[in-house]
């Protein structure tokens, strides 16, 4: 496409030629770097919301960039009939680092949780009765956008208006063990929950909670999955939210940044809990990809490092500090929940379900940020964004406020 030819594309072809199922912003980011894009016009942004979590270390990031590049012109794609080289080193480093034996990867988010509900399911059948079938999830929570993971999730927003759902599904209030104690039973064979629910308000679970579940799980013989396709690969400072719990999850779901922008998700798990599984019960075409996996080798070893590690929860705070300095002025937020770089700010009572309107407001004085529901901003930025940059983004933030408060 030449430059010309990129130039004519505006804003007003995606409403043209799209699904209506996105309300994307004005602009069109043509180029990033670090934490920063451009737009068609060459405005600068400074990006705060990281894709949703899935730029981790950012735009363009050498390391990954050289990884691309050196797998382009060596093998792109085989299937699944045979296995490569950079498939396998991804795996071998997600097995070295956290509680699985075995792997399988995908291509989203939903796919990977997709893949463990289906696992679950198939491993109570196979080793207990056809009727372990009971899937315990909670309200607010996102897996997903499949038929299966959407009925999963506890948002009835998403999964309405499709037809029937999946059966055996039971859905009730985070952070709420009696309410666990209630519908858990021999003939559940799941219960899976986000550590810190990501689209349902960055609510984090308790630490008294999980281990609740994990005794409940244990008791009566069903597998804990954790979905960390948001929380986990160092977005709360440990390569994986689970590790700072130490709750040991029987299933753990990632994506989102485990690509750092390259489209990659995994399912981890146990050798017990795998050995259900034989060729053909289960796949994907795309899985596995070699230019995926490159990619993902590459930002798995520059995320899971103490150079990027341990920055984490100073860049969080510095975060919570530009935010209460905008507070003390416009009175704006009432809480600051999630962990790490995972980070949200409750709107107070004036301000409740205006969320979209703070992101739309931001991207005029050109700082990209995000919402989780109605009532609260999420901040999803770079795990390497420069202490520099998060100053100057929160101070063109800091305008944004300034401006839709004034304008009530």
């Amino acid at each position: 496409m030449t430059i010309k030819q990129q130039a004519s594309i505006k804003r007003d072809c995606f409403d043209k030629v799209m699904l209506p199922v996105y309300a994307p912003a004005q602009f069109i980011p043509v180029k990033g770097l670090g934490s920063r894009v451009w737009d068609q016009n060459g405005e600068e942004y400074i990006d705060f919301a990281g894709g949703i979590a899935v730029n981790a270390l950012g735009h363009c990031h050498p390391k990954l960039v050289k990884a691309l590049q050196e797998q382009s012109e060596k093998l792109w794609h085989v299937s699944n009939v045979f296995t490569n080289e950079p498939a396998l080193q991804l795996a071998q480093r997600l097995v070295d680092h956290t509680f699985a034996d075995r792997i399988f990867f995908a291509n989203s988010g939903a796919e990977a949780n997709e893949a463990a509900l289906k696992l679950a399911r198939h491993y109570a059948i196979k080793k207990f009765n056809p009727y372990k079938t009971k899937i315990i999830s909670f309200t607010h929570s996102f897996h997903g956008r499949t038929l299966f993971t959407v009925s999963v999730g506890g948002q009835a927003k998403y999964s309405d208006g499709f037809g029937p759902k999946p059966a055996d599904i039971v859905h009730v209030p985070f952070n709420n063990l009696d309410a666990v104690k209630a519908v858990i039973d021999d003939h559940t064979c799941a219960v899976i929950l986000e550590p810190v629910q990501g689209e349902g308000g960055l609510t984090c679970a308790t630490p008294e909670f999980l281990a609740g579940v994990r005794q409940l799980c244990d008791e009566f013989n069903a597998l804990l999955i954790f979905d960390e396709v948001q929380c986990g690969m160092g977005r709360t400072g440990t390569l994986f939210t689970y590790q700072q719990y130490g709750i040991i999850p029987d299933i753990l779901t990632s994506a989102k940044a485990l690509g750092g922008g390259f489209p990659i998700s995994a399912m981890l798990t146990t050798d017990t809990i795998a050995s259900v599984m034989y060729p053909g019960v289960h796949g994907t075409t795309y899985g596995g990809n070699p230019l995926a996996c490159a990619v993902g080798c590459a930002a798995f070893d520059v995320i899971n490092s103490d150079a990027v590690l341990s920055t984490i929860t100073a860049k969080r705070k510095l975060f919570i500090e530009q935010l209460e300095k905008i507070n003390q002025q416009f009175s704006v937020f009432s809480q600051y929940r999630g962990k790490g770089l995972l980070l949200g700010a409750q709107l107070s009572e004036p301000y409740h379900d205006r969320a979209r309107d703070f992101l739309n407001t931001a991207t005029e004085f050109k700082v990209m940020i995000l919402n989780a529901g109605t009532s609260v901003l999420r901040f999803t930025p770079s795990l390497v964004i420069s202490d520099e940059e998060i100053i100057q983004g929160m101070a063109r933030f800091a305008k944004a406020v300034e401006k839709l408060v004034n304008s009530k």
